[in-house]
């Protein structure tokens, strides 16, 4: 399902969105010196499972690593997102770990 769907970087809000069933889900950014701090997930409560969140977390983050930038993960669900799926760990900067 999430396949389908269109990821939106709208850097002038910096967040990325996903609309779903008429709501939008998103992830607020803050972009700095080549990395991008993910500080807030916002899911609409009709979406709000770990299934969808996992789908959307993964393509925010194959967004992100196409852009060759690091992430700093300052929202609790990332972060924990980050820790499940260690594939994404080599995306934090040097000193950061989780």
């Amino acid at each position: 399902m999430i396949d389908t769907l269109e990821l939106v970087d709208n850097d002038f809000l910096r967040q990325f969105e996903l609309k779903v069933d008429n709501e939008l889900a998103k992830i607020e950014y803050s972009l700095q010196d080549r990395k991008i701090f993910l500080t807030k997930l916002i899911v609409p409560e009709t979406a709000d499972n770990d299934v969808f969140v996992n789908d959307f977390l993964t393509l925010v983050m194959e967004n992100i690593a196409d852009r060759n930038i690091s992430i700093v993960p300052t929202s609790p669900p990332i972060a924990k997102f980050i820790r499940k799926n260690r594939r994404y760990k080599r995306m934090l900067p040097v000193g950061i770990r989780i």
